[in-house]
C-alpha cells in the first residue's frame, strides 16, 4: 500500500527536498525585496496578538502581505459558528479577494502573534501586476501555491481522522516545508482555534497533543507553544 496519505504530497516533497539540502520544493517568493525595491506607494502597519486586521464585510481594498508575525483568516456564520481557514506566517499574501472585483471582505483577519503588514492599494497593485512582469510571475507562483495548499486542506478534511490533520496542522504551523530550517516553534494559539482549524472538539486536539507528547513527537508543557519535532511527520505518512 502506498504510505503516502491524500493531501500529503506537497509536505513530503517539501521535507524530502530539505533533508537533501535543495531548500523548498516550490519556487521561493522573496515579494518583500521585490516590493521594496519596486518603490511601491505602501502603508506599513503593526498588530498586537489578537487584533483585528480586518473584519468580515469590511471594504476590500488593500491587498496585504505578512512581514513578520502571523495571521489567522476566520469565517463567521449566522450563526455565530467560527471555522479557521487559513494560518499565515511571514511571506504570505492575503486579501487578494479585491483583485478579482471582491467588494468586500468574506471572513476576519486576525494576529496570532504581534505582526507587521504590508497594505498595498488595490490599484497600486494592479498597476504594479501589469507593469512589473517578474512580480506577477512571482505573484501568480505564490497564489497557486496558496490554491494548492487549500485543495490539500479540502482533502484533509474530507479522508483523514482528526489525528493526522492534528499533526498536519502542527507541522505547517511550524513552516515544514516552507523554508530549509523550520522554527519547530508553533506560534501561541489556543487548543480552541486549533480544534477549528481541523474540526473536531478542543478535548479531542488537548488528547492528541499529550499523546504526541508521550510518544516524542512534540515538546509541550501543557500550554502552547509547542515544539514540533520532524518525527510527527509519521502520523502524517502513516496508513
Amino acid at each position: 500500500m502506498n504510505s503516502t496519505r491524500p493531501g500529503g504530497c506537497a509536505i513530503l516533497a517539501d521535507v524530502e527536498a530539505i533533508k537533501h539540502g535543495r531548500g523548498s520544493a516550490r519556487a521561493a517568493f522573496n515579494a518583500q525585496e521585490f516590493l521594496e525595491s519596486a518603490g511601491v506607494a505602501k502603508q506599513v502597519v503593526k498588530y498586537g496578538r489578537n487584533e483585528t486586521v480586518f473584519r468580515q464585510g469590511d471594504a476590500c481594498d488593500d491587498v496585504m502581505y505578512i512581514r513578520a508575525g502571523g495571521v489567522k483568516l476566520s469565517v463567521l456564520s449566522k450563526i455565530g459558528r467560527e471555522a479557521v481557514v487559513a494560518m499565515l506566517g511571514p511571506g504570505d499574501f492575503f486579501g487578494e479577494g479585491c483583485l478579482a472585483g471582491q467588494p468586500f471582505r468574506i471572513g476576519s483577519a486576525t494576529a496570532i502573534t504581534p505582526s507587521i503588514i504590508l497594505l498595498v492599494k488595490k490599484a497600486t497593485m494592479i498597476r504594479l501586476l501589469h507593469k512589473q512582469h517578474a512580480m506577477s510571475d512571482r505573484f501568480i507562483t505564490h497564489m497557486l501555491s496558496r490554491n494548492i495548499r487549500i485543495e490539500e486542506d479540502l482533502i484533509d478534511q474530507l479522508f483523514n481522522s482528526s489525528e493526522k490533520r492534528l499533526a498536519r496542522a502542527l507541522l505547517l504551523l511550524a513552516r515544514y516545508g516552507k523554508q530549509d530550517k523550520p522554527s519547530r516553534m508553533v506560534p501561541k494559539i489556543s487548543q480552541e482555534t486549533l480544534a477549528r482549524m481541523i474540526g473536531t472538539t478542543r478535548s479531542r486536539v488537548n488528547f492528541f497533543l499529550n499523546k504526541f507528547k508521550k510518544l516524542g513527537f512534540i515538546e509541550y508543557d501543557g500550554d502552547l507553544p509547542v515544539k514540533v519535532n520532524s518525527s510527527l511527520l509519521s502520523i502524517v505518512l502513516h496508513d
